[in-house]
């Protein structure tokens, strides 16, 4: 695990600096998969700086019907849910409750997944390095659903590059990937966006004009 402190002047300026920290623990034939969407400009510059394909992966939170912010877990592409059992039970959410946020953020993954890679198939990434890029890690889910989409598509590594994270979601997720890379690991972390000066919001045609825009450094 590398922690290196600093903030961030957008989500460019984050990448930039995170891929110097990445590069070392690329191999060969690397590939970096951007969490969609707001994560793509980070993932564009990681992958710019290593001159290596960019791809997405597309991972819902699963919200708390009553309160969308509360993640009772994620969804990723590939069939993959990762459940926060323990808030899960607290709760007492009911089965029928997950299954129906589960149906709802599977419709909404399926039609990112087309608006991100349009007519693009996914990089194929058996044997590869992956490193997959996040914007920042509060609780750790959707990264860890991210993880394992990797895992199911056979990649050979799995890097999980991250600018800013809590501790203990940075901490958790390397039980899931084989490295974790963070810029700035904070203790006091009431949200990402706090550590961006600017930090607003891309549409999914931002998202998919960078994933076809060349990589080229």
């Amino acid at each position: 695990m590398r922690v290196r402190a600093d903030v961030f002047a957008d989500r460019a300026a984050a990448g930039r600096r995170l891929a110097v920290l990445v590069e070392p623990l690329t191999g060969s034939r690397p590939v970096v998969v951007g969490m969609a969407r707001g994560e793509v400009p980070v993932a564009y510059e990681v992958a710019r700086a290593l001159g290596a394909p960019l791809d997405v992966v597309v991972v819902r939170k699963l919200g708390h019907p009553a309160q969308p912010e509360l993640g009772l877990g994620a969804l990723g592409e590939d069939g993959v849910r990762i459940v926060n059992d323990a808030l899960v039970k607290r709760l007492d959410v009911t089965p029928a409750v997950m299954d129906e946020v589960t149906r709802r953020e599977t419709v909404e993954l399926e039609r990112r997944c087309r608006a991100y890679r349009r007519a693009r198939l996914p990089v194929m990434l058996a044997g590869r390095t992956v490193i997959v890029v996040d914007d920042g890690l509060a609780t750790g889910f959707t990264a860890r659903a991210a993880v394992e989409v990797m895992r199911r598509r056979r990649a050979e590594r799995v890097v999980l590059a991250v600018p800013v994270g809590a501790p203990r979601a940075v901490a958790s997720l390397a039980e899931f990937a084989d490295d974790v890379v963070c810029v700035e690991t904070v203790g006091e972390f009431s949200g990402i966006s706090e550590w961006y000066g600017n930090f607003d919001q891309l549409s999914d045609d931002d998202a998919a004009r960078l994933l076809a825009a060349p990589v080229t450094p």
